[in-house]
């Protein structure tokens, strides 16, 4: 499978080269800012999928939850629609895109941290702290990457820069699931397979923190007249 999507990717590369009106001009990804955020989007929510599906299972198939029992437990993650409003475009006019995502996913490996020392007598109180601090961190996360996404693309190549994004979202978002799937099969069973899996949340984001630390040189600058849009952006989680 590797195999052969490796080599679709290289036939469509060299299909758009050739193309007068290519679907993805493929000089949009020369600057490096962009590619930056592309990754660090895939790293991401690959985190944040492996490890939603590792809670769901320590809490449903471990602790013997209901999946209305799962569902309200994780439902304080959502805190981020209440924050991103007003804490988003705060912290982006004064700090800046980068510095905003990259405190984002610096607090995104440390809340999966704080679940790898989970316990079969885990009470609900002992895992809230690693569930608001991941709430918290999309406002930190989501929002700037959906904004530098754009950030120096020509106005009318906008729709390929949001599409090349969420491409790189739903990628991560499968990557994340059957890497710790993966790794939790190969570890063995249990709960000690879970922590062990618990780890690749860990990496992928302290990776995509390491990639949008190479940006942190650029000037913090505001987004200039398209000010209001964190708030908009953010709450689409």
């Amino acid at each position: 499978m590797f195999v052969a999507g490796l080599t679709l990717l290289g036939l469509f590369t060299a299909v758009e080269r050739r193309s007068s009106s290519p679907l993805v001009r493929l000089g949009i990804l020369h600057p490096a800012p962009l590619v930056r955020v592309n990754v660090a989007a895939l790293l991401f929510l690959a985190a944040f999928a492996g490890f939603q599906f590792l809670a769901t299972l320590y809490l449903q198939e471990l602790c013997g939850w209901s999946t209305m029992q799962t569902g309200l437990a994780m439902l304080v993650i959502g805190i981020d629609t209440v924050l991103a409003p007003a804490l988003t475009p705060r912290l982006v006019n004064r700090f800046g895109n980068t510095r905003v995502l990259f405190g984002g996913l610096v607090l995104a490996a440390a809340a999966y941290a704080l679940f790898l020392p989970v316990r079969m007598d885990w009470t609900y109180a002992a895992m809230l702290p690693a569930l608001l601090l991941l709430g918290s961190v999309f406002s930190l996360a989501y929002g700037p990457l959906t904004m530098a996404a754009t950030d120096g693309v020509a106005e009318d190549e906008h729709g390929l820069a949001g599409g090349l994004l969420y491409t790189s979202i739903q990628f991560g978002t499968a990557l994340g699931l059957s890497a710790v799937t993966a790794v939790s099969v190969a570890a063995g069973t249990g709960l000690d397979a879970l922590r062990t899996a618990l780890i690749v949340p860990v990496t992928a984001d302290a990776l995509g923190a390491i990639v949008i630390a190479f940006g942190l040189r650029a000037p913090a600058t505001p987004n200039g007249p398209a000010q209001p849009a964190p708030a908009e952006a953010a709450t689409t989680v």
